[in-house]
């Protein structure tokens, strides 16, 4: 999944969180309806404007972010 033309960043959109294709919906949004239990179809109920892509997009943001990110052993 390229996620580069879903998720936007734009520093005057919610404090310039990454969002889904300019819209206010956060990609810390979507994750955190994932991990409360929704599934894909209750998010896309709740949120008709959203696609199984943005989604999906979400999910390899989140992925590719957290590939980059190093943990230091304290």
């Amino acid at each position: 999944m390229d996620y580069k033309n879903i998720i936007t960043i734009d520093p005057g959109k919610r404090s310039g969180k990454p969002c889904i294709r300019g819209m206010r919906i956060t990609v810390g949004d979507v994750l955190g309806w994932l991990a409360t239990g929704m599934s894909f179809d209750d998010i896309l109920e709740d949120y008709p404007e959203l696609t199984q892509d943005d989604i999906l997009a979400v999910l390899a943001f989140a992925a590719a972010r957290e590939q980059r990110t190093q943990f230091v052993a304290a």
